[in-house]
């Protein structure tokens, strides 16, 4: 892991995991070792609605959590809304130490590494659930606002739909508290994401 990475990690490891949350995870939890078990690859789709916060970190770091633990998964995002990686959640991502470059404009198409010479780099952007990019069938579609929950009954190809809601750091866009918020919500799906694969791999 690169080295400012590393540090954000050794805190992320720190945090505390409510109860109720951790009944929440538990099912996700149970998914990707009952795939791991029948020797099943696991493949995860994080759905927002606009594909552009919550979902962008819950494909980072759920990616990064599993190759910290050394379970192989195959991580995706998307929304119901095409709009962008928004530059706030970016920004975050960059100051928890993961190097990022981009290309593309209204859109941009971002490589996240966690770390130095990674073969398979993280690409991020945004999409629908179902673009050509994602898998069409045999995924878990993890719901990670209550609107894309709310407004998509029904997910194709999916087997298994869990609903794994955060709080939306937009509300504090172009304020003093911003960065704090924006942080925070990184912080938490990181500690989560961290917590399910260290159950995965507690055998």
């Amino acid at each position: 892991m690169l080295p400012n990475l590393k540090k954000s990690i050794n805190k992320i490891l720190k945090q505390t995991i409510p109860k109720e949350r951790k009944a929440v995870l538990q099912i996700l939890i149970d998914y990707i070792k009952n795939k791991c078990l029948e020797n099943r690859e696991v493949h995860l789709n994080f759905i927002c609605t606009h594909n552009s916060r919550r979902s962008q970190f819950a494909q980072i770091w759920a990616h990064t959590a599993a190759a910290y633990y050394n379970i192989k998964v195959y991580c995706y995002s998307g929304g119901v809304e095409v709009t962008a990686f928004n530059e706030r959640a970016v920004a975050s991502i960059v100051r928890s130490g993961f190097e990022i470059s981009s290309e593309g404009g209204y859109n941009p198409i971002y490589s996240v590494l966690y770390e130095k010479n990674m073969r398979n780099v993280i690409k991020c952007f945004s999409k629908l659930y179902d673009d050509n990019i994602n898998k069409s069938e045999a995924f878990a579609a993890i719901m990670t606002c209550a609107h894309a929950d709310k407004n998509c009954p029904f997910i194709t190809g999916a087997e298994k739909r869990i609903s794994i809601q955060y709080n939306d750091p937009k509300g504090f866009d172009d304020t003093p508290q911003e960065t704090k918020k924006y942080d925070e919500r990184s912080i938490q799906i990181a500690s989560e994401f961290f917590y399910v694969f260290n159950k995965v791999a507690d055998k």
